[in-house]
């Protein structure tokens, strides 16, 4: 009876001893610092085959055996995880279970443009790219806006992804964020404006996130420009013509330009462009649904980021000759 007890209380010290191996000893990875993503949805079982195909060098049987003896079963978090050759395996688990994701993040400016927007997502090297080699039109139809220009419907914010997150998730988040404060600032806006829909006050923050250099002057801006609609003149803002132009465009805007006709071209054609022009922040939204009171039809850069208002032509042609040509 003695040399029973004796045996199963080694054996049990020896299985003791073992699981503590299991768990405590260095997990060997296939990279000094391994990147790995467990998909949404996974499985303890699934995650743990994802993590031994992905370079941890220990069997999904034993991931998934230990896992579950932890009760950690349910628990297993979906994301991208960063591990450090010689690693746990309790401390993987753990990791796994409490979400401690490895992230990086992105910045969309206001004022840029989707072009732009689309060059600092291919810049990142901690984002798979799935939307590289796609066309404008079929990434929108990819987020469910078939037909809809990309321009202006991705909200300027920094955006945190877990690494090898797709670039589509991102623009994902970015619109929905856009079609939320857009719909709330429209909810909420002056009544009486000249403005149809929120897709027009959209494309009316655009130009003024674009001409704004003062904050302090964004609603006065908005003011000048809504006065314009309401008396059918022209828009006449540079900034439209800059981006109709496109990549022909070379930093000088000549007499030339204003004259040539593009859709965006608002000294040759009325009302608003068909689209916006860039990214428009929250409070270039704010400043179009809640522009100044104002009998202001013009203004012109100071030349050192503010603007200066006219109610008249001629007031307006003083102010250009004083601040644009140096005359008094």
């Amino acid at each position: 009876m003695k040399s029973l007890a004796k045996f199963l209380f080694a054996t049990g010290t020896a299985i003791a001893v073992a699981v503590l191996l299991v768990l405590f000893w260095p997990v060997s990875l296939a990279e000094p610092k391994l990147l790995v993503r467990v998909p949404a949805g996974a499985s303890l079982r699934l995650a743990a085959q994802s993590l031994n195909e992905q370079g941890v060098g220990v069997p999904a049987w034993v991931i998934s055996g230990v896992g579950r003896l932890a009760g950690l079963s349910t628990s297993i978090k979906a994301g991208s995880y960063e591990f450090d050759q010689g690693i746990a395996l309790w401390a993987l688990l753990r990791k796994l279970s409490s979400g401690d994701t490895s992230q990086s993040e992105v910045l969309f400016v206001e004022g840029a443009t989707f072009r732009e927007l689309r060059a600092r997502l291919n810049a990142q090297p901690e984002i798979i790219h799935s939307t590289r080699d796609m066309a404008n039109h079929a990434i929108m139809a990819k987020l469910g806006m078939d037909g809809q220009s990309p321009e202006g419907w991705f909200f300027p914010d920094t955006y945190r992804f877990d690494k090898r997150s797709a670039d589509i998730e991102v623009l994902q988040r970015a619109l929905s964020a856009m079609q939320k404060q857009l719909n709330v600032v429209w909810q909420g806006r002056e009544p009486g404006l000249p403005l149809k829909n929120p897709y027009e006050l959209l494309i009316l923050a655009s130009i003024v996130e674009k001409e704004t250099g003062a904050a302090a002057d964004r609603t006065q801006i908005a003011g000048v420009f809504i006065n314009r609609l309401r008396q059918g003149m022209r828009l006449q803002t540079d900034p439209t013509v800059i981006y109709g132009l496109g990549e022909q465009f070379d930093g000088n805007l000549r007499k030339a330009d204003l004259q040539r006709d593009t859709p965006h071209n608002t000294y040759t054609r009325s009302g608003l462009p068909p689209t916006p022009i860039c990214m428009p922040g929250l409070a270039a939204l704010q400043a179009a649904a809640h522009p100044a009171k104002t009998d202001a039809l013009y203004f012109v850069a100071r030349g050192d980021g503010t603007s200066q208002f006219s109610a008249t032509l001629d007031a307006h042609n003083q102010a250009v000759n004083q601040f644009q040509r140096g005359k008094p």
